[in-house]
């Protein structure tokens, strides 16, 4: 050997082992057996005792020598019982024939075991004769020896052993007390793993049942799922019966010790299990091999593969036998001894995937993952972590026997199974720590990586249920990923298509519900690596097929709008392929292990850390992890994964952006709001000394404020839309996962915009018109106001001409005789009144008249003076309509008259509000103020799940607009009245003769005329700031409250409030009369957070004094600008107030009349009178009760509020609740509790009693309905969407999700049955058994409230 006398530095008396393990081909074999040769490095002459060690335990010794001893007493030792073979080399300076020869002598040599190299000799003919020597030695040798005795030779010879240091030899004997007692191994499992053979299998079974519903028949849902309820309880009865095993219990204690004797432990039980496994399974794999060519022993493969799953026995079954011991204790009483004892378990399983052992996470035999166990020992994981939990997560999903666990054996150092000789199925995950240098690429502290069984197995493809685990797996495992390895063998390509498609159907799943991973494709055994540009033409191939299968799984989904595989996930065909040669360079197993299958998947390695840390974790911690895994698994279990899957993390994720786009959502709104009230205080100002325009045309100053609006808008819309688009760019929050929902609420914002616009250019126009409308009326008054002035100044001359002392009595007798002759000379034209009717009337009809001739002709059998004057009541006019819609078969609608008349009085009430509230503003009318009501009709009748008629539109629509015509009727004639000239100059009369008398005595009218004009004018202004500043105030306080956050906490608060009063009446409230409850609920709501006078007080203090502040600042600007004459410095006061205060103009006016105040003296006054007007109005709001101030208040909190939370007002079309969707213009409702069918009034047909069912199980089951959108046709609630198409309602995942209504059901069935004029229902047993705490715990679960 070349350098081998070279001095050994490391090496020297190093004795290292190989193994050749023939492959059973006789032309390829050199040996007929296995066969161990150990090598010493080093002069044997040195290390007597490890050549003492391999004579005693090899069959024969090769000694290889360049120079002999003749009298070497090493090999002439008598004790050594291994055939000593001689090997030397010729042409070695040193070797000489005679000590060969004396050596051999001394040793009974036969030639046979001297072998020198001749020069005549080339190294391959004295290799063959070197082969042949030892093949000799094997067949012949009768010396066998186990390498466990080997140990004991060794021990004597004073070398230390590794396994026997006390913690293995500890571990070993557990190990094998354990082991030694398996002779049968499925009897073993009968006797010692009695949890999780049948009765877990029937778990799993029942598990399933309960969200599939697949046998329910004709039995009434809840029934049979309160029955399959029992039925799980009673097997785990049944688990509780057995005692814990000898073996479990041993198991339990061995793993409970610490330190490296639990991994002995462990490894010992590794190796004696996978060697039984090994003897049982190789004959059962042979049949199986020879049946499954015949495709007509299905049974016969079936009962073999029940079989090898059986035979199979690991560490695994022992864990998972754990498990099954631990789910079980929970269903004892807490008190109960056993229940305490197996608390410790999933501790005890997170420090060993601490310590680096896998933990099964699918039990592949049951195809079911133990949810609690695994929960808690996830759990538990954190606890021991914390705070650095933080993981990223890498599956492998292939083909069976397509190098799945070697792959991550060599690119991770972990040791998952590999060729163990057992079935091994399901999916292991293993934890990897991860170092600090790479904790800053990766940014986590843990890898996960996730082991699975191979899809389309042998084992499982001659069994029914093989797709459905396949699709099962790879869904569950996929979804936890953050990057997915999928596993492509090149040899066959029709194995390929199969696995394509069930991993193209889990990655459409994922997209579907929010999750993006990655997915790096591995193509396995091939020949030519180097050659990137050959492969193109397989990466197109694969991308057309992954197109393929996109297609059939998008058809499969129901989700066809994903036509291609980029569709569904990032995928770039050049970097998300990687091409790996064989691992082995020629047949094994002696075959060499390639080199270029570790460099490749070197690179592979670092590609996926790359992609790692490029990638935001989709569970970022341990926790999420398990919420993950709780949420994807109870999906997974329904046949329709998609319409299914639920996920708290998603639903917070959700409740965040709409708790966001709320805050945005009333920003916009408050902002418009304040900027309307300035532009409306400009209206009311505009042509007055308090006008802060210029502009002198009304038209184009309300062409330049609705170009402000716009720019307003434009501006709000815009920022609105730039947060929504930061909120999506934000690392935290797991914003990803309602990606889904961006565009929604982006539709949402768009709609706000076009809304808000709609109803700011509606105020502006009706204020500017009702402005306009007023303005021939105000110069009259003007007018007349001076020449009352005229004729008052006329009278002073004439009396002081008297130049007689004149008494009160006297001024007043010739006061009222000036005013009578003045006022006879004014014509006083009565003023028209507008008829009301006939703009509504005109209104109505243009609103209608795109409802076709039948609206029109409806409209015209009915005066509007002759409608509203009563109550609405419907009453159909045809026959057809007077029968009730029935569910046929299953149960009956709540009257359709009933239904529409329900329908009715909601929108009457809603535009009785609006009536009221533009009545309380004591304005003119304004074509608006209808428009207004009749969209909230059109809308509300849009939205409406109930069946409508053009009959029953036009009867709606006359009766709230011939009511709203009445009211507004009423509304213009006060505000004509109250504008009346001749009125406005006689409520002034005495005012005048006041302002005569004190010009006729010159009396000093500075403080008079200062509080005058803080009465008149400033006060009732400031008082009108502080009412129409006051809403958004009352607002913005309330949304501090957590329940008015987003519309899930509005309903979770209402749902706890209603179960905790404990009132029966507020329930039949709410589900019959929802609307109005909420709205009472709100109102009563707000009443109690200012039920302390000083809340409210505060708000108000902050305006007024805001208002003092600016009335101040106006009468200081006014000083220095010194006027020559008190009206312009009152006017220079009024005009520096336009922008905020609505100024009187009559009140102005009149107080201008006669008055000689000086103006110095007048401001001084007035600065006195403004801080008693301030404790004026501080008294009278303190001792206003806060209902009253409600009631003055221009923006209403509580129908802000109610809008908030009502949302699009849709209730799901079988419980009827409200959906919960954020933002207006989302296309997809949802509810996130449903109810009993029986509370919305559903009955059974025959026997009239209420119903149980619930629409979340009802979609999962096989039943069928029909109503008036299936045309009264049966259709499965399976397919629900196909005629409910904008509905989500997701099956029940929790099973008790709604236990809360159940409660209420349970607790009010009587009641609701008499308002119902029908029986009570029949209760299902386990129903009655829910508490108040599991109810509202339900609740809040169903609302993800932490």
């Amino acid at each position: 050997m070349e350098c081998g006398d070279s001095p050994k530095r490391i090496s020297n008396g190093l004795t290292e082992i190989t193994w050749y393990l023939p492959c059973g081909n006789k032309n390829m074999d050199i040996f007929s057996e296995p066969v161990a040769i150990a090598n010493l490095r080093g002069d044997i002459a040195s290390f007597e005792t490890q050549f003492s060690f391999l004579c005693q335990t090899s069959a024969a010794v090769f000694v290889f020598f360049d120079q002999l001893d003749s009298e070497c007493k090493l090999l002439t030792n008598k004790t050594h019982k291994a055939q000593i073979f001689l090997v030397g080399n010729q042409q070695s300076k040193n070797f000489t024939v005679d000590s060969v020869k004396k050596l051999g002598a001394s040793l009974c040599l036969t030639r046979n075991n001297i072998l020198i190299k001749t020069t005549q000799t080339n190294d391959a003919d004295f290799v063959k004769q070197l082969r042949k020597r030892i093949s000799d030695v094997v067949n012949n040798s009768q010396k066998k020896i186990s390498v466990e005795k080997m140990a004991n030779i060794a021990q004597e010879l004073g070398i230390i052993v590794d396994e026997n240091s006390p913690e293995c030899q500890a571990g070993k004997m557990k190990a094998d007390a354990i082991t030694a007692q398996i002779q049968d191994t499925l009897k073993y499992k009968q006797d010692q793993l009695r949890l999780q053979g049948q009765i877990w299998k029937e778990l799993t079974c029942l598990e399933k049942e309960e969200f599939r519903l697949r046998k329910v028949g004709s039995e009434n849902i809840e029934n049979y799922k309160c029955k399959l309820k029992t039925e799980r309880k009673k097997l785990r009865e049944k688990q509780n019966n057995y005692a814990m095993s000898p073996a479990m219990t041993c198991f339990i204690n061995a793993i409970s010790s610490q330190g490296i004797e639990r991994c002995y432990f462990l490894k010992w039980m590794q190796i004696n299990l996978d060697n039984l496994s090994r003897i049982k399974l190789s004959g059962l794999r042979e049949l199986y091999k020879k049946k499954s060519k015949d495709f007509g022993n299905k049974e016969e493969i079936k009962d073999i593969d029940s079989q090898l799953s059986s035979s199979s026995l690991g560490n695994e079954h022992f864990f998972r036998e754990m498990g099954q011991i631990y789910e079980a204790s929970l269903y004892l009483p807490e008190t109960d001894p056993s229940h305490q004892q197996l608390q410790h378990l999933p501790k005890l399983c997170a420090q060993l995937l601490l310590d680096g052992f896998p933990l099964e996470l699918v039990d592949g035999d049951a195809s079911n993952i133990p949810l609690r166990w695994v929960s808690d020992v996830l759990s538990q994981l954190n606890d021991l972590v914390s705070p650095k939990n933080k993981i990223l997560v890498v599956t492998v999903l292939g083909v069976q026997s397509t190098g799945k666990s070697t792959l991550l054996n060599t690119m991770f150092g972990v040791q998952f199974a590999v060729s163990s000789g057992r079935c091994t199925r399901g999916a292991f995950m293993l934890l990897i720590k991860v170092n600090e240098d790479i904790k800053k690429v990766l940014k986590c502290d843990f890898v996960v990586i996730i082991d699975t069984e191979g899809l389309k197995s042998p084992e499982l493809a001659q069994l029914d249920h093989s797709y459905e685990h396949d699709n099962e797996l790879a869904t569950l495992v996929v979804g936890l990923s953050d990057i997915t390895i999928i596993n492509i063998a090149m040899e066959n390509s029709v194995e390929m298509k199969d696995i394509l498609q069930i991993v193209v159907h889990a990655f459409l799943r994922m997209k579907e519900v929010g999750k993006k991973p990655k997915c790096q494709f591995v193509h396995q055994n091939v020949s030519d690596v180097s050659a990137h540009d050959k492969n193109q033409r397989d990466r197109k191939l694969l991308l057309e097929q992954l197109n393929e299968m996109t297609q059939a799984a998008a058809k499969m989904e129901k989700k066809e709008e994903n036509k291609s595989f980029t569709d569904v996930m990032e995928y770039n065909p050049e970097t998300g392929n990687c091409y790996i040669p064989g691992l082995w360079n020629g047949n094994p197993p002696m075959a060499p292990v390639n080199a270029g299958y570790s460099e490749t998947v070197y690179e592979l390695k670092n590609n996926i850390i790359q992609l790692l840390g490029s990638c935001g974790s989709t569970s970022n911690n341990i926790l999420e992890f398990r919420e993950w895994t709780t949420s994807l698994w109870n999906a997974v279990k329904h046949e329709n994964f998609i319409f299914s899957f639920r996920n708290s993390l998603v639903a917070d994720a959700y409740m965040r952006l709409c708790t966001e786009y709320n805050k945005w959502e009333w920003e916009f709104k408050k902002e418009m709001y304040t900027w309307v009230t300035k532009a409306e205080t400009k209206i009311s100002n505009f042509g007055t000394v308090a006008a802060t325009s210029e502009i002198s045309d009304m038209k184009d100053f309300i062409t330049v404020l609705k170009s402000e609006a716009a720019t307003e808008l434009t501006k709000w819309e815009t920022m609105i839309l730039d947060n929504l688009k930061k909120y999506f760019e934000q690392p935290e929050g797991h914003v990803y996962l309602v990606e889904g929902y961006r565009e929604e609420f982006s539709n949402s914002i768009k709609s706000l915009r076009r809304q808000i616009e709609s109803s700011v250019f509606n105020q502006l126009t009706a204020a500017a018109d009702i402005k306009q409308g007023m303005k021939e009326l105000d110069k009259i008054k003007q007018n007349q106001t001076k020449e009352i002035e005229k004729a008052v100044h006329t009278l002073i001359d004439e009396c002081r001409k008297k130049k007689v002392e004149m008494t009160d009595g006297e001024l007043d007798e010739s006061f009222n005789k000036m005013w009578t002759e003045t006022l006879n000379t004014f014509s006083f034209s009565k003023l028209r009144t507008s008829d009301i009717f006939t703009s509504v009337s005109l209104q109505l009809q243009t609103n209608v008249s795109h409802k076709g001739s039948l609206a029109c002709e409806l409209m015209s059998k009915k005066s509007l003076r002759d409608c509203g004057l009563e109550a609405f009541v419907y009453t159909p006019k045809g026959v057809t309509e007077k029968i009730k819609v029935f569910w046929k078969n299953i149960r009956n609608w709540t009257d359709l008259v009933k239904e529409r008349q329900k329908l009715a009085d909601s929108i009457i009430a809603t535009c009785n509000d609006s009536v009221s509230d533009k009545i309380k503003k004591k304005t003119n009318y304004h074509d608006t103020y209808i428009q207004e009501i009749l969209h909230i009709i059109d809308e509300r009748l849009s939205n409406a799940d109930v069946d409508t008629d053009i009959e029953f539109e036009v009867s709606l629509k006359q009766h709230i607009c011939g009511s709203a015509a009445r009211e507004f009727q009423k509304m213009h004639e006060d505000f004509i009245q109250e504008n009346d000239p001749y009125r406005c100059l006689q409520r002034n009369k005495n005012k005048f003769c006041a302002d005569f008398k004190d010009v006729f005595y010159k009396r000093d009218q500075c403080q008079k005329k200062a509080e005058e004009f803080t009465n008149q004018s400033l006060k009732p202004a400031v008082e009108d700031f502080v009412h129409r500043s006051l809403g958004p105030d009352i607002v913005d306080q309330m949304l501090t409250r957590e329940e008015f956050s987003t519309r899930m906490s509005f309903q979770y608060s209402i749902l706890l409030d209603l179960v905790s009063k404990s009132d029966f009446r507020s329930f039949q409230s709410y589900i019959c009369s929802y609307e109005a409850y909420v709205k009472r609920w709100i109102y009563n709501r707000i009443m109690e957070s200012f039920s302390s006078e000083s809340t409210v007080c505060e708000l108000e203090d902050r305006h007024l004094q805001s208002c003092i502040n600016h009335i101040n600042d106006a009468i200081r600007k006014a000083k220095e600008e010194k006027t020559d004459s008190l009206r312009t410095f009152v006017e220079n006061i009024c005009k520096e107030l336009g922008d905020k205060l609505i100024i009187s103009q009559d009140a102005l006016d009149a107080f201008m009349v006669l008055n000689n105040a000086d103006q110095e003296q007048f401001a001084d006054w007035l600065n006195v009178c403004v801080m008693e007007m301030t404790e004026a109005l501080r008294n009278k709001f303190k001792n206003t009760r806060f209902e009253t101030k409600l009631t003055h208040l221009r923006v209403k909190p509580q129908n802000e509020l109610f809008t908030r939370v009502i949302g699009c007002g849709k209730q799901c079309p079988f419980c009827k609740i409200a959906c919960d969707a954020g933002g207006r213009a989302h296309t997809e409702h949802f509810a996130s509790l449903h109810r009993p069918d029986g509370l919305g009034q559903f009955r059974w047909k025959d026997s009239d009693k209420l119903t149980t069912d619930i629409c979340s199980s009802l979609v999962s089951s096989n039943m069928r309905f029909s109503c008036s959108a299936t045309k009264n046709k049966y259709h499965p609630y399976k397919t629900y969407k196909d005629i409910f198409p904008d509905w989500d309602i997701r099956p029940d995942v929790s099973l008790e999700a709604s236990d809360y209504w159940k409660y209420v059901m349970v607790k009010y069935n009587e009641e609701f049955a008499e308002a119902y004029e029908a029986e009570p229902a029949d209760i299902p047993v386990s129903w009655k058994k829910i508490t108040l705490e599991q109810a509202k715990k339900s609740l809040k679960e169903s609302f993800s409230i932490k």
